[in-house]
């Protein structure tokens, strides 16, 4: 197995105005999440986050502290909020042992346990989508599927964005210090996620765009209110959205995202809404 592992530092609004398309995807956009047998990580200092993926084919990976951790274990002073979008897998925290379907997630608490990630049948191998933030205590670890997510339906066929939001590793699901998941699914027809869009200036956001077919791509929104920019994506690729910026997106096909959140408080509805008429 490998680990791959990269900083991305935080970017004031005014400076991130004059960046080029170059310059918005080496700061923002996650290429690469899935490599057979690898780990690969972005460690954000966008209130720390860790976006990342982890693809056994045929190997048990681990995840390994990488070094700006500082830490024996990766989760020594961090909690992990994992979804499954391949095949069926299996995640060991320490002595436990959690199967995970596809579009099953895993919410691992804070402490010095090993973790590591294997595949049911490496010819359909799972892959591991993880976000993580810094945690001051440790709550216990849950598996949460879809029949434990706080639903809400939004928008309308009407308006090409009909969604169900799953919401998963939330506190009204289970406790966690500052990690907030959910999977929100298009409907067919449906196009447009997050909109009206909002900001939430307490805390930072990261999406990950699944079920995007090969010939297909999802044009990512994000920037200030008045003065946005676009990142085109294809399936199986992450943006990190800064504390300021926007986040929505519209593709040429229905699709679905994992949107995981990070800052400083655990309310979803903490959200500044902006009419679309004003965005700029």
């Amino acid at each position: 197995m490998k680990t791959n592992y990269e900083v991305r530092y935080a970017a004031h609004p005014e400076d991130a105005k004059h960046y080029d398309t170059a310059r918005m995807r080496r700061d923002f956009l996650i290429e690469k999440v899935f490599t057979a047998n690898e780990v690969n990580m972005v460690y954000s200092m966008y209130d720390r986050m860790v976006v990342g993926g982890a693809m056994p084919v045929g190997e048990v990976l681990t995840l390994e502290a990488i070094d700006p951790l500082k830490a024996p274990y990766f989760l020594t002073r961090r909690e992990l909020g994992i979804f499954n979008v391949g095949g069926k897998g299996v995640v060991k925290h320490g002595d436990e042992a959690y199967e995970l379907d596809y579009k099953e997630a895993l919410y691992l608490g804070a402490g010095d346990k090993s973790v590591t990630f294997e595949s049911a049948d490496p010819e359909n191998p799972a892959k591991f989508y993880f976000n993580s933030c810094t945690a001051h205590t440790t709550y216990p670890d849950k598996k949460i599927t879809k029949a434990d997510a706080i639903v809400a339906q939004m928008g309308s066929l009407e308006g090409s964005n009909e969604r169900n939001i799953n919401k998963m590793i939330v506190n009204q699901v289970l406790p966690t210090c500052q990690l907030q998941m959910g999977m929100t699914e298009l409907a067919p027809g449906s196009v447009w996620n997050t909109m009206p869009a909002h900001v939430h200036s307490r805390r930072m956001e990261a999406y990950f765009y699944f079920e995007v077919p090969e010939e297909h791509a999802v044009c990512h929104l994000m920037g200030e209110v008045e003065e946005t920019r676009h990142i085109w994506m294809k399936g199986d690729q992450a943006v990190l959205s800064p504390e300021w910026s926007i986040h929505s997106a519209a593709a040429t096909h229905n699709y679905t995202f994992i949107w995981g959140m990070g800052g400083e408080n655990l309310d979803y509805g903490d959200q500044d809404f902006s009419k679309i008429t004003d965005l700029k």
